[in-house]
């Protein structure tokens, strides 16, 4: 008996949505009053915060508190953009800095995007059960950033911030010429009262505008007179990355600093049983030796010598019946489930069954997708100190929050006494939203009291003790009618990201429960079949499962769009006209379409190659509320393939920042192309093969295409935009293989095919 998402609603608000709040991020659309107070502790000389999100300094400036994480997505500047319009002030006085973590910065758009049904939230309207787990991810109050939804939290409340302070500083100027404040506009920073041709800066009126109630509904420009939004400025964050000025959490080296180098149990599940600390206390400049449940750390006077001593550390290890894991088990794994009977639907129309059934020869195809590390150029890192007053923690973190949960409870003390500085993010794609490194640096720096410790992983470390994007296998079976789509039936099969987060974080909360993420790009086609069923079967296994840039999208896009391709070959349709048929209900999918297929020349035949065999490939995706078309165009010499062009159109709504949005869509588009070219996490006795980065291949400049990128904005609801470049790129490639003779890709990486970049 399958069991149907819709009848899960309850135990996914009561079982899971408390739990999944350690996760998520809430959002609140206060702008004033006592929330104000969030910025008090930050204030200088001279600044005033007239609410939350904004401070006013004398001279006029304007510091913008940015409560998401900025990882090299742009975010500064976006959300800084946000306020500033509204604010009216020029581009030139805005500067922005890290939020505290407060309450009134929670985001809850990440929840809402894995609600587990279809409720309107995700075509932009509301509803009972958005509002609902809105409110709950409220009362959590968890900071976060991840699933493409900084902006899209963002839009509401920091636009109403900045027109809150506008309308603030507005009245305050009134007040002071004794005028009516309808007589007075704010611009450029300043407000002026034409009549009398008077005008004050801002930073004139901040103190006193400060004293004054924070209206609770100002009004938002409309989209037509709006300077900043639609508009490339200049990013906030490039300076100073560019002239070396950034501070990263591994550059972080408060007084006294010592450091710590770590030796974790190699297989998955194991726990530390002995070590002989005996062999390296001598070593020069080592200071400590610290035990921990599944791992054992050196400190030393420097990084190294503590790498140098970790390694030389005899340490014995239980592999916690794991030690005999490898891919093949995984697999095999993975492959039982297709014939499970009970598994989670996420979508279902008509009656797939009887349909296939009665089908003489339906269509049927399995996809294999392989774990994935994250691999981010900063290495995992957190300094950590705990002393009598407290705990300070620095670190590169995707859920500041979070961070200082887990810091009070290892420390053991009130998590008031505990304080987060989160600087910039040398990468994320969501291994920066787990707390691991927290745990170890905490749990070191209690050792030596007063003394702050920097946990520096290897990059061995690093790779080989990732959360890793979930393997996972994908069975179709469809059948044709006239030349269209009758039956579609898919089953997926992986392990939860959801669960195995809340299994690490809150070991108590980790209940059974729907996950979007495990089905989202297949539940949510926008195909009209008339009958169609998508399954998800949840599997355990030892492997730590995570989020990693689109989550489940970066899989099942290359399902579905590879075997909807496969069934316009088996149509002997054009790729293009059969998806645009499928698509007659769904206008903004289709104008994403026609679009794509203009700019990328579909139905032009591709200049022969020099020496090999040429081809296009299509694929379309919706992902975190925006609509993403890519062709790819490939040479194929024997399997030497080289990707020589990507076209992409995006619609994602309003288009904050389009250089942003460009940059967004390139880097998505290299890394899916890097996963599907190189990516795999190979285990053998219960342990990764994979070391380091040259085991661990990305693209590079010599085999990067050319990427054209097209924004074509339709009014749809606002879309995120830091993932949504990934999930096409996949099956665009695969697709443009098969139409340049190089057979049918069912499998990544590529090269399991033979193929080499």
């Amino acid at each position: 008996m399958a069991r149907a998402m819709n009848v899960s609603r309850r135990k996914f608000l009561i079982g899971g949505g408390l739990a999944t709040g350690a996760l998520v991020v809430g959002c609140s659309m206060r702008v004033g009053g006592k929330d104000r107070v969030a910025l008090e502790a930050t204030l200088v000389d001279g600044e005033s915060a007239l609410n939350a999100w904004l401070k006013i300094d004398t001279d006029g400036s304007v510091t913008v508190a940015v409560p998401r994480q900025e990882m090299g997505q742009g975010i500064y500047t976006a959300l800084a953009m946000l306020v500033a319009e509204e604010l009216e002030v020029d581009w030139q006085q805005v500067g922005v800095e890290q939020a505290p973590i407060a309450d009134v910065y929670a985001n809850t758009a990440i929840l809402m995007e894995a609600l587990p049904f279809d409720d309107d939230y995700h075509r932009g309207k509301s509803s009972m059960g958005a509002r609902f787990i809105k409110i709950v991810a409220g009362m959590l109050g968890v900071q976060g950033t991840g699933g493409s939804t900084s902006v899209r939290d963002a839009w509401q409340p920091m636009r109403t911030a900045g027109a809150a302070a506008r309308e603030m500083l507005i009245q305050a100027a009134a007040e002071r010429w004794q005028v009516a404040a309808g007589q007075c506009r704010a611009a450029q920073g300043r407000i002026h009262h034409d009549a009398s041709k008077r005008s004050l800066g801002y930073g004139e009126l901040a103190a006193a505008a400060t004293k004054l109630a924070a209206p609770t509904d100002p009004p938002l420009k409309p989209a037509d007179q709006r300077r900043l939004i639609g508009h490339a400025v200049p990013r906030l964050d490039v300076a100073e990355k560019t002239d070396g000025r950034a501070i990263f959490a591994v550059d972080v080296r408060p007084p006294g600093l010592a450091y710590a180098a770590i030796k974790a149990s190699p297989v998955f599940g194991g726990s530390l049983v002995s070590f002989d600390d005996g062999a390296v206390r001598s070593l020069p400049g080592v200071i400590a030796v610290v035990a921990l449940p599944d791992a054992v750390a050196v400190v030393a006077d420097s990084w190294w010598r503590a790498k140098q001593a970790v390694e030389r550390l005899p340490a014995k290890f239980h592999d916690g019946g794991n030690g005999d894991l490898d891919t093949a088990a995984v697999f095999r794994t993975l492959e039982r489930g297709l014939q499970d009977d009970d598994p989670d639907v996420y979508a279902e129309v008509g009656d797939v069954e009887a349909t296939l059934t009665g089908a003489s020869t339906p269509i049927e195809a399995v996809y294999r997708a392989p774990y994935l590390a994250h691999a981010c150029m900063e290495p995992i890192n957190c300094t950590a100190r705990v002393d009598p007053d407290g705990v300070e923690v620095w670190v590169s973190s995707q859920g500041p929050t979070l961070v200082k949960w887990i810091a009070a409870k290892v420390a053991d003390v009130d998590s008031k006494r505990v304080r987060v500085h989160t600087p910039y993010l040398g990468g994320g794609f969501g291994r920066r939203g787990e707390t691991d490194m927290v745990i170890q640096a905490v749990t070191i720096a209690k050792t030596l009291p007063g003394k702050p410790i920097k946990l520096l992983w290897s990059r061995e470390e690093d790779i080989q003790h990732d959360m890793y994007r979930p393997a996972a296998v994908s069975r179709f079976r469809a059948t044709l009618s006239g030349g269209r789509v009758e039956a579609w039936h898919n089953r997926i099969v992986s392990q939860v990201p959801t669960k195995s987060f809340i299994e690490r974080l809150l070991p108590w909360a980790a209940v059974d429960m729907p996950d979007n993420t495990t089905s989202q790009g297949a539940a949510d086609i926008p195909y009209a079949f008339n009958h169609r069923r998508v399954e998800h079967v949840p599997v355990s296994l030892p492997v730590p499962a995570g989020y990693w840039r689109s989550v489940g999208h970066s899989h099942n896009a290359f399902f579905t769009e590879s075997f909807l391709d496969e069934l316009a070959h088996a149509a002997g349709r054009d790729p293009y006209e059969f998806r645009r048929e499928l698509l007659d209900q769904k206008p903004d999918f289709r104008m994403v379409l026609d679009r794509l297929a203009k700019e990328a020349d579909w139905g032009t035949p591709l200049a022969p190659g020099r020496s090999g065999d040429r081809g296009r490939g299509l694929a379309l995706h919706q992902s975190f509320g925006s609509i993403v078309g890519q062709v790819a165009e490939v040479t194929l010499r024997e399997r030497q393939l080289t990707v020589d062009r990507v076209v992409c159109v995006v619609d994602c709504g309003t288009v904050v920042h389009p250089d942003i949005v460009v940059s967004q869509i390139e880097s998505g588009i290299i890394f899916g192309l890097t996963a599907a070219f190189f990516g795999e996490i190979e285990l053998e006795k219960g342990r990764v093969v994979q070391r380091n980065f040259p085991d661990y291949e990305m693209v590079r400049l010599a085999n990067a295409p050319r990427i054209e990128t097209h924004l074509a904005p339709s009014g749809r609801h606002l879309g995120g935009i830091g993932e949504v470049g990934t999930p096409p790129i996949a099956p665009a490639v695969a697709n443009a293989i098969f139409a340049a003779g190089g057979g049918r890709v069912r499998e990544l990486p590529l090269a399991k095919a033979g193929f080499q970049a």
